[in-house]
């Protein structure tokens, strides 16, 4: 059991920073601080800035080996993919909207918090053998569905642009996009195999671990005057489509219909039993869409989530 209570206890030592780090935001905010534009210059910087060194120095060092595990990806995606055109098939029935609100509420129900919360999780439970699935599942939630929402977004245009011309902006939008472009630039650097300069190194480091918590200190200052309860209904199923729905897609892939290690069927499964990753919020306060939906389903999930993952912790038999 020593294993399994290091996993909850991380669950309790990873949840909290979270919500004291959006508790500073929003106290920050309160008390006027920063100004009125404080969020969108600190979401920014995480779009333009920290995220792409995070993404650059992450997949430059990398084996590119490691990134490939089919059985693994497919399980994972799975999940992500059935998750989402569920989500996609209710919202449009029952929280109407158009294409890029419903691209945001998909993305809502699928974007699992990888890198904060997953990647930590499972080295507590597996040690470093458990490390290359938090990878490639940071990279699928990061880069593709980050580039798959992006285009749909972008297709939704303004109502009076040509299907052609919406192709090309969707299309000029994900060449353009700084988190597509870091991640290939650092595919191509660990395609090269020359080792990334020690200063490269540090600076990418520093900068992409200052990603997670200006995001969520944006979202705090964000919420200052907004309601956490309001669309609680349409919050609640996105919680329930997060927590429960895709790691149970996920769960049959990864169990009876991929062939694969235990490890890394059990790591498919946590990676998509995490909550709502704060790299949502970013996307929709980029575009200026659906940004309280968005903050509310980061924050209601992520509270759930401690008793969700601890009882898969519990079920897998961690320890």
């Amino acid at each position: 059991m020593g294993l399994l209570a290091a996993a909850m206890e991380a669950i309790f030592n990873i949840v909290l920073p979270v919500f004291a780090i959006m508790g500073c935001g929003y106290a920050v905010g309160r008390a006027g601080l920063l100004g009125e534009q404080a969020s969108g210059a600190l979401n920014a910087f995480v779009f333009y800035v920290a995220l792409p060194a995070l993404f650059f120095g992450t997949m430059a060092q990398l084996e590119l080996s490691q990134v490939f595990h089919w059985p693994f990806i497919l399980a994972f995606g799975g999940g992500l993919i059935g998750t989402f055109g569920l989500a996609l098939l209710v919202a449009a029935f029952v929280f109407p909207g158009r294409l890029a609100i419903l691209t945001l509420h998909g993305a809502a129900a699928i974007f699992s918090n990888t890198g904060y919360m997953g990647v930590p999780l499972l080295l507590i439970a597996y040690g470093p053998a458990g490390l290359p699935a938090g990878i490639i599942s940071t990279v699928i939630t990061g880069v593709v569905v980050m580039a798959v929402a992006t285009v749909l977004i972008e297709l939704d245009g303004n109502g009076d642009e040509a299907a052609g011309q919406l192709a090309k902006n969707a299309f000029a939008a994900v060449i353009k996009s700084p988190l597509l472009l870091s991640a290939l630039a650092g595919i191509l650097w660990a395609w090269s195999d020359v080792p990334l300069p020690a200063p490269i190194v540090r600076f990418c480091d520093l900068m992409g671990s200052t990603a997670g918590p200006c995001a969520l200190f944006a979202m705090g200052l964000f919420m200052v005057g907004k309601s956490l309860t309001a669309g609680i209904g349409e919050v609640g199923w996105l919680s329930l489509l997060k927590l429960l729905v895709m790691p149970a897609v996920t769960y049959w892939l990864a169990f009876h219909v991929m062939e694969m290690e235990t490890l890394w069927a059990q790591s498919a499964v946590i990676q998509a039993a995490l909550p709502t990753g704060a790299l949502v919020f970013v996307l929709a306060h980029r575009y200026g869409l659906y940004i309280q939906r968005a903050t509310a389903a980061i924050v209601i999930s992520t509270l759930l989530s401690i008793g969700t993952l601890s009882a898969l912790f519990i079920y897998f038999g961690v320890g």
